[in-house]
């Protein structure tokens, strides 16, 4: 009997043994793992992705060459990306890495597999194939980001499925032109990104791109949309400074638009906003227009004097034919001074960074501020860094289309319908 209960305390003792052995195993195999996501590489990826078979391709050398000089301060984890396309016909639309200022690992869209010639880079299959291969070789642990460069007209649209208006017209044949050609609209990009790592920020460096039926498209797809509200001049945003800013493992847009306003002080309108407060915006402002219009006798309300950020270029119609409206100040205008600063804290959470500018630029430096915006005074009260379409009278104008053309975005079934 002693025997027996000698051998049972033996049985107990090994087990007790290797049980403790293996807690030990799984702690140390735990503690390995802890160290190796502390030493594993925080790598970030950033591709700019240039759409220039247009009249901007004659900036695309420039900015690439201001992209190659803000590259000179990155680290090894630092993974900028470039895709290129302007009007060339002795060249193929390329992809590659930028390090220390030169072109490294440089494929053609043949050399990806996505086609056998040049293609349009606003057509949605190559933005997607393209923005695959680049995230997929060049995988990051510390974010992503995407810069649009290219022309750009917010929410607004043509009325031919062939010349959609959004994103980075190409016009396919090379010329450095862009009457006509194939947009990629906003709908559209946002399903392409939906496939796509989450993004960290797009900084949007083309025109009025900062409107709120735009980044409410985008709000599942990316933290931060960083641009501005109004026509960006030619130029563009300065990469030798912005490159360094992108790649900043904490709030990054802030530095982006720091640097981005430097270089047009005073005289170009730009904006943060917190994607992730677009969902309260939206509420609060379905909320403030429905007190607005229960007071108005019209469905159409008198837009004279507010803030706009595009202009329809048509003398017949000036100055009161407007599409991209400043929210706020339109808010402002109608809104009782409780429903407005109700509205405006909530705005204030979504719009994290603005800057303020009298005027902004339109074609270059030199041309400030022409007579298209010559109704209206800009004030810092006035300006809230995000614009919104507001519906007019269809019997005017455009306005018959664009008030259709505007339900093609979830805004306006958030917000107005």
């Amino acid at each position: 009997m002693l025997y027996l209960c000698n051998v049972k305390r033996r049985i107990v003792m090994k087990k007790r043994i290797l049980l403790m052995a293996l807690a030990c195993a799984t702690l140390l195999t735990s503690c390995n793992n802890d160290d190796d996501e502390v030493n594993m590489p925080q790598t970030r990826t950033v591709l700019v992705y240039m759409s220039g078979e247009n009249t901007l391709s004659v900036n695309s050398d420039r900015d690439l060459s201001e992209i190659m000089k803000g590259s000179q301060e990155l680290t090894d984890d630092d993974q900028l990306i470039v895709y290129f396309d302007r009007a060339r016909t002795d060249e193929l639309p390329w992809l590659g890495r930028i390090v220390k200022g030169e072109l490294k690992d440089s494929v053609s869209i043949v050399d990806m597999q996505i086609s056998d010639k040049d293609e349009y880079a606003s057509d949605p299959h190559v933005f997607e194939k393209v923005l695959t291969y680049a995230y997929s070789h060049y995988p990051a642990t510390a974010g992503y980001g995407l810069t649009l460069w290219g022309h750009a007209s917010g929410w607004l649209k043509e009325d031919s499925i062939a010349y959609t208006r959004g994103y980075g017209v190409d016009n396919g044949i090379n010329s450095n032109w862009t009457d006509r050609g194939y947009w990629l609209n906003i709908p559209t990009l946002k399903r392409v990104l939906e496939k796509q790592p989450h993004l960290e920020f797009i900084l949007a460096d083309c025109c009025n791109f900062m409107c709120l039926e735009s980044i409410y498209e985008l709000r599942n797809v990316t933290d931060y949309v960083v641009g501005s509200p109004a026509e960006v001049p030619d130029d563009g945003a300065p990469y030798q400074t912005i490159v360094p800013e992108m790649f900043k493992r904490q709030n990054a847009v802030k530095g982006i638009i720091d640097k981005y306003a430097d270089e047009y002080p005073g005289y170009l309108p730009l904006s943060v906003v917190k994607t992730s407060e677009m969902e309260a915006l939206a509420e609060a402002t379905r909320t403030v227009l429905t007190a607005i219009y229960s007071r108005s006798e019209s469905l159409f309300l008198d837009m004279t004097g507010t803030i706009h950020y595009f202009n329809s270029y048509d003398g017949k119609f000036f100055p009161y034919y407007n599409i991209f409206y400043d929210a706020g100040d339109f808010i402002l205008k109608y809104a009782t001074d409780e429903e407005y600063k109700q509205w405006n804290e909530v705005c204030n959470r979504a719009v994290v960074e603005k800057k303020f500018a009298k005027t902004w630029t339109v074609g270059g430096k030199s041309r400030r501020w022409p007579s298209h915006y010559s109704d209206f005074t800009a004030t810092e009260e006035k300006y809230h860094g995000v614009s919104m379409f507001v519906p007019q009278d269809p019997e005017y104008g455009y306005y018959l289309r664009y008030n259709y053309d505007i339900q093609m975005f979830e805004w306006w079934w958030k917000v107005w319908d």
